[in-house]
């Protein structure tokens, strides 16, 4: 009997491979005799970099960047495993919210080129392709201070080139752009941009209005960079001929999803097929008698691009049944039984997350060998 154990993270518990690994030795205890294949998943967001280079035996790397205010910031990265040229990257690993103090926090100011000098950093290790998520950032700058980082020159309207890092405050100043000293390698490298958004870069569902009051920004300062990335998309469409401002998906990232697929002629993809790819699941589960999966919290989102929904359609697609493992349930659970043949919860109803948060590995463990029990060896 084959399983294939592919669960998330649960969240502030564990992670994903930490999850998988206690389904596991539960399912050691109920069906000793099975093979086991321990497949830990993310949607990219926080944890992707971890949870690619554990699924697949990589590597993971640190790069001293330019963080979100323009200090240096220890940032890691991965490389995947199984000889695979593919770099795996986190914009919030260098330009991230939680690298701004909530004193300090102002999207006017932070910047995405850090995150410009992760690609180049893993361009230059011999990626030739990059995943990147895109989820927490600080910035609203349209990508710009990445495309800087990369190569990509601005100029201002007396044609001198602006030599500052590009912020969400600044992109007024630019009046041209000129991509032809971008760094080469670009050009000959996939990028795969983890986003699970379809906000447009601007107007009421854009980056300024619906994420850069998060970040900080004043009503005043949501106006300003509305302006500024409007002004950043019409300069994209009339100096390189790409539409961003409309694009579902560019507004993610305060704009870094317009930006990549601007200036690094990247790919806006939902994060969990990107990642079910990269650990190639469908060919895992394809001769599997079962999966397991798994997350903190299943309720009626967990249909919609998260872990699960990803794994039971996987799953479904080849004819094998899915089981869920989840830390509560919350309202609209019972529409996953679309993907999945049954879920089960690991607490008790009602448990305080206090005292359950502890407990997740065991009771990951205890309720694995009690489903697996009574799971009959043939459908």
């Amino acid at each position: 009997m084959k399983i294939v154990i592919a669960c998330d993270s649960f969240k502030e518990a564990l992670s994903a491979k930490d999850a998988c690994e206690a389904v596991a030795r539960g399912v050691r205890r109920a069906k000793p005799d099975a093979t086991l294949d321990l497949v830990p998943l993310a949607d990219g967001g926080e944890g992707t970099v971890t949870t690619l280079v554990a699924a697949t035996g990589g590597t993971l790397h640190e790069s001293t960047v330019t963080g979100p205010l323009g200090e240096p910031v220890r940032s890691t990265w991965g490389m995947l495993g199984e000889d695979r040229p593919i770099a795996v990257i986190e914009m919030a690993a260098a330009s991230g919210l939680m690298l701004v103090p909530v004193s300090r926090r102002n999207p006017l100011l932070t910047t995405t080129y850090g995150t410009g000098e992760l690609i180049l950093a893993a361009v230059g290790a011999g990626a030739r392709e990059i995943i990147i998520g895109i989820g927490g950032s600080a910035t609203t700058d349209g990508g710009a201070g990445a495309a800087q980082a990369a190569g990509v020159r601005f100029f201002d309207g007396e044609q001198r080139l602006i030599s500052t890092r590009m912020t969400g405050g600044t992109l007024d100043d630019i009046a041209r752009i000129d991509v032809s000293t971008r760094d080469p390698r670009i050009a000959t490298t996939t990028i795969r941009t983890a986003c699970d958004v379809d906000n447009p870069l601007c107007g009421p569902r854009g980056a300024a209005a619906v994420y850069s009051p998060q970040k900080g920004a004043t009503p005043d300062q949501v106006g300003l960079l509305e302006r500024n990335l409007a002004h950043l998309a019409n300069l994209v469409r009339r100096n390189l001929q790409i539409e961003v401002r409309d694009l579902p998906g560019a507004g993610a990232a305060g704009g870094l999803g317009a930006g990549l697929v601007a200036f690094f002629g990247a790919k806006l993809q939902p994060g969990i097929r990107i990642v079910m790819e990269a650990v190639r699941l469908a060919e895992r589960i394809a001769d599997a008698d079962l999966v397991i999966t798994g997350e903190g919290r299943l309720d009626r989102q967990s249909v919609m691009g998260k872990v699960i929904a990803g794994v039971g359609q996987a799953a479904k697609a080849a004819s094998v049944p899915v089981i869920a493992l989840a830390g509560c349930l919350g309202e609209g659970a019972d529409q996953t039984l679309a993907v999945l043949r049954s879920y089960h919860p690991i607490n008790p109803p009602g448990t305080p997350i206090a005292e359950a948060l502890p407990r997740t590995a065991e009771r990951l463990e205890v309720t694995a060998a009690a489903v697996l029990s009574n799971w009959p060896l043939s459908h």
